[in-house]
């Protein structure tokens, strides 16, 4: 028989236990046996479980389209605010669709089809406007795809089905309008105007829409935050073998993730559509994650507190609260199944009392969260349980003998736990050496 060992890594405080000195068995040999009485205090169970600090957000904005980054407005380190332009990339592509919209918008706009002639001229403007208008359509959809910034790419790609249904209504009011002179209920001139208006309609949308993918060269920061230069991550350096199979441009190009070369795409720099420009890290809030194993986490609710200790961070503490636990498992760094913990993480505290400093995104941490506590409760040493015949029991000191008594256990400590039956504070127990006591044996 052995002491009962904690079923999760446990920090726990309770009061103090008398000691006897050590006892003799029966037959006289001394032995490692230890006296005590169950006490009453506080027992906590804490869940010890690694994570890693994370940011309120992080937004990385990339270029929208093929350019060179024209100006770039920002350093790393530096604090934005939301939606303060950091950076212009001149695309000169989207620049001459823009400026070709333009001309043909003007031209709409004095009357481009004034000399369709009879019908069949109509059919052919009307096609050919369909198609032109199909084909700004395409570029606007395939323009706005390449953007990254989800909440700016998601407006464009409504603008241009916005656009696009505006079109298909006029274009279809322009053949009901060459139906009706067709079956001799207008005229010519009728439909004429109505093609008109679907062609100064395509136009206006066509220049709309290349102004748009035009202003989106113009970077904004999606939140509030601290830039930083490049995307969120950088890929390990690649060995020398691959950078030679790549040739000359590639191994020297922006990042290439060369040992002492800032991979940050340089002023003046070419970018290709979907470069991550820079990275806006918002850190007003900062959180953490935490991998708790499946064995551990149903004791975890939302409001539970933890402490928190970084490796970067020696002798600090810091003070966390659980957000929220998800409900679907990952496999954890030890092979088994954990589930994420998520907290928020407040300020900390160094050894001598003072300000910790601020963590920093990604560090890796020792979260302890306190799942359960009793207060006032009887509480007896770890030591003092053995299991036998798989019931929790403690020897108890009857007279001058030892006496086996089941008991049930509440919260579990570490080094203390709680006894919810069997046991009064203040009754004489073994508190170690429990597993060499036999039967029958003597206390003296």
């Amino acid at each position: 028989m052995s002491a009962k060992p904690p079923r999760t890594l446990v920090l726990a405080a309770a009061g103090l236990f008398l000691v006897s000195s050590t006892a003799a068995s029966c037959n006289d040999e001394q032995t490692d046996v230890r006296l005590g009485e169950a006490a009453r205090g506080t027992v906590s169970e804490i869940v010890e479980a690694p994570g890693s600090v994370t940011a309120r957000a992080a937004a990385t904005v990339s270029a929208p389209a093929a350019g060179t980054l024209d100006d770039l407005r920002v350093e790393s380190g530096q604090r934005v605010g939301k939606g303060q332009v950091l950076a212009v990339i001149d695309a000169p592509d989207l620049e001459a669709r823009r400026r070709s919209a333009e001309r043909a918008l003007d031209q709409a706009s004095r009357g481009g089809s004034s000399s369709i002639g009879g019908t069949s001229g109509f059919t052919a403007v009307r096609r050919k406007t369909d198609k032109q208008a199909a084909d700004a359509f395409k570029e606007a959809r395939d323009a706005a795809a390449k953007i990254t910034d989800p909440a700016l790419r998601e407006v464009l790609l409504k603008q241009v089905d916005a656009a696009r249904q505006q079109y298909d209504a006029a274009s279809a009011a322009a053949g009901a309008a060459l139906r009706s002179v067709q079956q001799g209920v207008a005229s010519l001139g009728e439909a004429v105007s109505s093609l008109s208006a679907a062609q100064r309609l395509q136009a206006q949308q066509a220049y709309e829409l290349a102004d748009a993918a035009v202003e989106a060269l113009t970077l904004r920061a999606p939140v509030a935050g601290v830039v930083q230069l490049g995307g969120t991550s950088s890929a390990s350096t690649p060995a020398l073998s691959d950078l030679l199979a790549q040739g000359p441009l590639a191994a020297s190009g922006p990042g290439s993730a060369l040992p002492g070369v800032d991979e940050s795409v340089p002023r003046g720099g070419y970018v290709a559509a979907g470069t991550p420009i820079l990275t806006v890290v918002d850190v007003s809030k900062l959180g953490l994650t935490a991998e708790v194993d499946e064995t551990d986490v149903l004791l975890v609710k939302a409001g539970v507190k933890a402490t928190v200790e970084l490796d970067a961070a020696t002798g600090a503490s810091y003070q966390a609260t659980v957000r929220a636990i998800d409900l679907l498992p990952t496999t954890s760094s030890r092979g088994g199944v954990s589930y994420k913990v998520r907290l928020d993480l407040a300020a900390g505290k160094d050894a001598d009392g003072e300000a910790a400093p601020t963590p920093r995104p990604g560090m890796s941490a020792v979260v302890r969260l306190q799942v359960r506590e009793a207060d006032n409760a009887v509480t007896v040493p770890a030591s003092a349980i053995i299991n036998v015949d798989g019931k929790d029991t403690v020897w108890t000191v009857r007279g001058d003998s030892y006496e086996r008594v089941p008991v049930t256990l509440g919260v579990q400590g570490e080094d203390v736990v709680q006894v919810t039956d069997g046991l009064d504070a203040g009754q004489r127990i073994a508190v170690a050496g429990a597993d060499e006591i036999r039967p029958g044996d003597k206390t003296s």
